[in-house]
């Protein structure tokens, strides 16, 4: 090495060799004292940029980040127009007769509805609180936001998921048996993906761990209770439910939300990413079943009267909703919001599937339609970010079962009932963010209007 290189230590050397670089944005400041309004160009450009990538990081959609860009730009007397896709923005900001464009990206997609909603009420409150300081202060701000903490460790994340899948598998039909199994698959599975997550492990990674992890660990504890309390082995069929929790909800129900308002490319993105994740945690699911001869077959009966089965799956469905909220990053009280809105909702339509003709699509769009009407009214009063009250509400709605059933079967070559399961989860998917835009376009104007 020349003596007069420069050296570096290891972690600057692998700060420097970071495949998405950090953006230095006080680095652009070129006037510490003035405010956000009278800065320059760029300046003001950069804060909008910035609030769009920080929305975008969130997992929120589209819609939600090029209105919020609007916004903000109009706050500093700028006119925004921005291209936003899964995990990077394109964006031209205009002034005069001048204008500046920049491209930023993520490193990686996720969901944190806390620090959602607190982008949300920086961004509704910009104009009378926020634009009047200069623009150090307003990245120091930003700084805070992004650099808070998730609200759950890893420990308090599996449980969540526990919770969640095992409220899941009985809502599925499953009985005790299969829900102790599944309480402790899915919470050491989405325990393993959390602290993977923490080392930044890729997407595929970690789900593909999580999801064997949560397998194995269905297998050993459904071994134990065979040998201990000989419990039937047709509740083996459970393993189904341990797995549950890596279901890429946001990303599904997002994405045709973006495709609904014609932003392709977002919704596109999204929608590829949620397939990615789905076919990753079915594949590894079929994977760990055939090893072990487990099956996908109907639950035994529970033997319950159906008064009993509707009393019962009021809080099993508050409990799903509430676990994927806690796995979501929401505060407690959006947790519990949304827990009361899935109780409702998703209890709806599984009377509806059971006690009418009604096919499981027909009835998932009238479940998603209260969720998004209940969730709308509850905004009013809380302002609370519809989407982090409507997804989690609607994402045990989403047919994981269905889905792994097509996948199983046509990796075991019957091709025909796969494809049979494939289309009915198909289409209860496509209703779903269909449930939702009609609520939303009954009741915000802005919504069922394009400008």
């Amino acid at each position: 090495m020349d003596k007069d290189s420069p050296t570096h230590s290891p972690k600057e050397f692998r700060l420097s060799q970071r495949h998405h670089m950090a953006i230095p944005w006080k680095r652009l400041i070129q006037n510490k004292n003035v405010p956000a309004r009278e800065a320059s160009l760029q300046e003001r450009a950069s804060i909008v940029g910035r609030i769009g990538i920080t929305l975008l990081s969130c997992g929120t959609g589209a819609w939600r980040v090029r209105d919020a860009m609007d916004k903000v730009a109009r706050s500093l007397n700028l006119t925004c127009s921005a291209d936003i896709g899964l995990i990077s923005i394109s964006y031209t900001c205009f002034n005069n007769d001048r204008s500046y464009t920049g491209v930023l990206s993520l490193p990686n997609t996720g969901v944190n509805t806390d620090k959602l909603n607190i982008m949300e009420e920086l961004v509704k409150n910009f104009e009378n609180d926020f634009s009047f300081l200069t623009i150090a202060e307003i990245h120091t701000v930003i700084d805070k936001i992004q650099q808070r903490p998730k609200q759950y460790t890893p420990v308090m994340s599996g449980l969540a998921a526990a919770l969640a899948c095992a409220a899941f598998i009985f809502l599925l039909g499953g009985g005790i048996p299969e829900m102790i199994c599944t309480f402790l698959g899915a919470g050491l599975g989405n325990y393993l993906r959390a602290v993977l997550g923490k080392h930044a492990t890729t997407t595929i990674a970690s789900i593909a761990l999580g999801v064997a992890v949560a397998g194995l660990t269905y297998m050993l504890s459904f071994q134990i209770l065979t040998f201990y309390f000989h419990i039937l082995p047709q509740h083996e069929a459970g393993y189904i439910g341990a797995m549950l929790f890596v279901i890429p909800g946001f990303p599904f129900i997002t994405s045709m939300l973006d495709i609904s308002k014609l932003d392709m490319r977002s919704g596109l993105e999204r929608l590829a990413y949620a397939i990615m994740v789905t076919l990753m945690a079915t594949l590894v699911g079929w994977l760990v079943a055939v090893t072990f001869d487990f099956r996908p077959a109907n639950f035994l009966p529970l033997g319950l009267s159906p008064l009993v089965v509707m009393l019962l799956r009021l809080p099993a469905s508050f409990c799903g909703v509430y676990g994927f909220s806690i796995m979501f990053n929401s505060t407690q009280k959006m947790a519990i919001v949304a827990g009361c809105i899935g109780a409702v909702a998703n209890t709806l339509r599984l009377e509806l599937v059971q006690l009418t003709t009604l096919p499981p699509a027909a009835a998932a769009f009238f479940g998603a339609l209260v969720a998004g009407l209940l969730a709308s009214l509850i905004n009013r009063y809380n302002g609370y970010p519809r989407i982090t009250l409507t997804v989690p509400s609607i994402v045990i709605m989403v047919p994981g079962l269905y889905i792994y059933r097509a996948i199983y079967n046509i990796g075991s070559n019957q091709i025909g009932v796969g494809a049979l399961w494939l289309t009915k989860a198909v289409l209860i998917i496509m209703f779903l963010p269909i449930g939702l835009f009609v609520a939303r376009a009954l009741l915000d104007k802005e919504w069922r209007h394009f400008d």
